[in-house]
């Protein structure tokens, strides 16, 4: 027997305004005028992304407590002997919709985004989520939707005096030695953009950490391209691999000469 289809159930779709169908030659036209434009955005999305690493940090006094998987550890425990920290507070609780089975849609979509920690690890970051669930409800959750972020339980008023109470963000964090700066912060619509490597590294202090951003003067930076690696080929000590330098080095040039979609 057949069965009525969802889209059925809804009646017949408007029609769609299509855009015009044109020739090869006056599509890529078209297209080679969205890139100006789409070149132009990058471009201020560098600028200010410079301008972010020239933000004023604030001190962070505050000794925050968290419950982990080994028990409870502070704010700095949470950098994991890395430079830099993001800290996504994610909705999963009692009281958020799908509990206990599932945390907030919305956060799950980013946990689904997020990409391998390797990347980030590799720039001396590293990436935490936390929420007010306890540690063997996260446990659950992550083995469940195979998500591999490491997974904090608040206990405090972090999220409170973060600006992340009542709803989710990002916030950023640099270690000097045992001191703890705040150095940025996103939420609503600015969390969208997050999950790659790239762009979780354009909201920190330090950048990505390549010698072509903008950045004062004594930040890290090595060459771009060259520290790139497969996610489970990371080694502080490991040389670049000649025929990935000789690739790299071409990539640069073409950087360097604003080849078409750079």
């Amino acid at each position: 027997m057949a069965t009525t289809t969802e889209n059925e159930r809804k009646g017949p779709r408007p029609a769609m305004q299509r855009p015009p169908i044109v020739s090869p030659q006056a599509w890529e036209a078209a297209r080679a005028q969205l890139l100006v434009k789409e070149k132009a955005q990058t471009r201020a999305r560098d600028a200010l992304a410079a301008e972010r690493r020239r933000m004023p940090w604030m001190a962070v006094d505050t000794g925050y407590a968290f419950e982990g998987p080994a028990g409870r550890v502070g704010l700095l425990d949470l950098f994991d002997g890395r430079r830099q920290l993001i800290v996504y507070r994610a909705f999963f609780e009692p009281g958020v919709f799908g509990w206990p089975e599932q945390a907030c849609r919305g956060c799950s979509m980013v946990a689904d985004q997020v990409a391998h920690l390797a990347h980030l690890n590799a720039r001396d970051t590293t990436l935490v989520f936390v929420s007010r669930a306890p540690q063997a409800d996260i446990a659950r959750l992550k083995a469940r939707m195979d998500w591999k972020m490491p997974w904090f339980t608040l206990t405090d008023r972090f999220d409170a005096d973060f600006g992340v109470d009542e709803w989710h963000g990002t916030n950023v964090f640099l270690r000097d030695g045992n001191r703890v700066f705040r150095t940025y912060f996103i939420k609503s619509r600015g969390d969208e953009q997050m999950g790659g490597t790239w762009n979780y590294l354009d909201i920190t202090p330090l950048g990505r950490q390549e010698s072509w951003e903008d950045s004062p003067e004594g930040y890290p930076q090595t060459a771009p391209y060259k520290w790139w690696n497969w996610h489970d080929s990371y080694a502080a000590d490991a040389a670049p691999d000649q025929r990935w330098v000789e690739v790299s080095e071409a990539g640069e040039a073409a950087f360097r000469n604003g080849q078409p979609g750079t």
